[in-house]
């Protein structure tokens, strides 16, 4: 019995470790074709995606205030080819000696947020005679209200005094 139960075994694994023939198979295809193909449909809707806005269109001009300003400003959004829901703005807010201007880009994230990257220089009268104060870098506009005006965050100037620099759509 023990014979037989070896002999079992030694003709599994003899059937089992035996070499397989394969044939070739003419009809191979080429990977890198394939691959290729895949990249450039990859491509098309990358770029039909990146080009769509995801958002509202802010393009156009809007206006641009300021707590202790009077008169209103005006912004302009100027939407940047092939992009979505990026813009390049340039603007500013005139009273008497008071001023903001505003100049960068923005970049709109969700319905209720925008980066804007850039300068935002101004000079209040009534925040220590005028004095010069500039925000650079990228700060966060927000609305509170379905996106009808969009608040600066940065909401404390160089006197150390809240301030609301806001764009109207």
């Amino acid at each position: 019995m023990k014979n037989f139960l070896t002999a079992i075994a030694v003709a599994s694994v003899l059937v089992s470790c035996s070499k397989k023939e394969t044939t070739p198979s003419s009809e191979k295809a080429d990977s890198t074709k394939i691959v290729d193909s895949i990249n450039a449909a990859r491509t098309k809707i990358n770029d039909s995606i990146r080009s769509k806005n995801h958002f509202k269109d802010f393009s156009g001009t809007h206006q641009f205030t300021h707590n202790s300003i009077k008169n209103p400003g005006s912004v302009h959004f100027e939407k940047i080819k092939g992009e979505a829901d990026h813009y390049n703005i340039k603007g500013d807010i005139r009273s008497g000696k008071s001023y903001v201007h505003i100049n960068g880009f923005m970049a709109v994230v969700s319905d209720r947020h925008m980066n804007f990257t850039g300068n935002i220089s101004e000079s209040v009268a009534e925040s220590e005679n005028g004095k010069l104060y500039v925000r650079q870098g990228t700060k966060t506009f927000m609305s509170k209200d379905g996106g009808k005006t969009y608040r600066l965050q940065d909401m404390v100037n160089g006197s150390g005094f809240v301030e609301y620099i806001d764009i109207h759509f």
